[in-house]
């Protein structure tokens, strides 16, 4: 257990939502180390309603991108410490400026001195790990390494309306599709791609959901059209893209049999809360970023060119393109 034990403590969220899901297993080390204090969650408004499904947390503050007004948030919480989950430089600034006399965090971007507590940041860890790897530095033992959250019974059955409003076949089953990635299109397995699975879910009687945030629209769009070519009928696509909140996006997935996903967001909310993921990576690490837990399949290319790390392919983005349908279908398959 950590030397300081704050009666109010804050932590600042990753600004990713996939980020900020690997970093509920180091909340929970924190709120097990620290159980008379007042843990609150500090996050932006993309993110900031994921720690809502979290056990834990005593309250979520949203935060502004501002730094003035970030500090100001945190300043009008009378918190006695903050741990800093981003490694930027600005998430330090806002510390600093909030007041806050204990400010923790990874010693990166410049930023030490205006930290009173840091650590030297590691490098090859899964993000999970590295997240745990902070605590343990500043005392708190770790548990579990999986991300959880808990999606409540009010959730799934407002999920399940939902769907049913939406043309759910009744007592088929479902399977998630997200076909978006905030990184960059280099990220995206490609919309035929997508398409062809979708139908062939569908030929095996299994009705596919669309789900993602606004911003992924014009992913999913051009999901859709390449479907509305290929197929039609009873089992066509439930687009929910830009639909849900992250509560309810949660919920929609509980009632998949799994997600079939580029590495994203939505593939680290589906796998803490218990949805079998089929995730295919190209330019992004697996070792790094995959879902914790081995019953999630992970799919790649022998791309040689991969984990490149870019956001936009400048060759023939050979590591997505070359992930067959047939492959992904498989691997989903092994779900329903």
């Amino acid at each position: 257990m950590t030397d300081i034990a704050p009666r109010r403590l804050a932590i600042l969220a990753p600004n990713w939502l996939g980020d900020a899901v690997m970093a509920i297993p180091a909340i929970a080390d924190v709120r097990r180390g620290l159980p008379g204090s007042v843990i609150v969650i500090a996050a932006r408004a993309a993110v900031a309603p994921l720690f809502t499904l979290v056990d834990g947390v005593d309250a979520v503050s949203t935060i502004s991108s501002r730094t003035g007004d970030a500090a100001r948030v945190l300043r009008d919480g009378n918190f006695d410490a903050i741990l800093l989950l981003p490694n930027s430089l600005h998430a330090a600034i806002v510390a600093k400026r909030s007041g806050i006399p204990e400010r923790w965090g990874y010693g990166a971007d410049l930023r030490s001195p205006l930290l009173t507590r840091r650590a030297a940041r590691a490098r090859g860890l899964h993000q999970v790990d590295y997240y745990r790897r902070l605590v343990r530095l500043f005392g708190f033992e770790n548990g579990l390494s999986e991300p959880r959250i808990t999606v409540s019974g009010e959730i799934r059955r407002a999920a399940a309306t939902l769907l049913s409003s939406r043309g759910r076949v009744a007592g088929g089953p479902l399977v998630a599709i997200a076909p978006g990635a905030a990184f960059g299109g280099a990220k995206r397995w490609p919309p035929e791609s997508f398409a062809a699975l979708v139908a062939a879910l569908a030929e095996d009687g299994v009705q596919s959901v669309i789900v993602g945030a606004a911003a992924d629209r014009a992913s999913a769009d051009a999901v859709l059209a390449d479907v509305a070519a290929s197929m039609s009928g009873s089992r066509s696509p439930i687009d929910l893209v830009g639909a849900t909140d992250l509560p309810m996006l949660a919920g929609v997935m509980t009632e998949c049999r799994t997600l079939v996903t580029n590495d994203s967001g939505a593939m680290h909310m589906a796998a803490a809360a218990g949805v079998p993921v089929v995730a295919v990576f190209g330019p992004t690490n697996e070792h790094e970023t995959r879902p914790r837990a081995t019953a999630h399949a992970i799919v790649v290319s022998d791309a040689w060119c991969r984990p490149c790390m870019l956001r936009e392919c400048p060759l023939d983005h050979q590591c997505m393109r070359a992930v067959s349908a047939s492959t992904v279908l498989a691997a989903a398959r092994r779900n329903l």
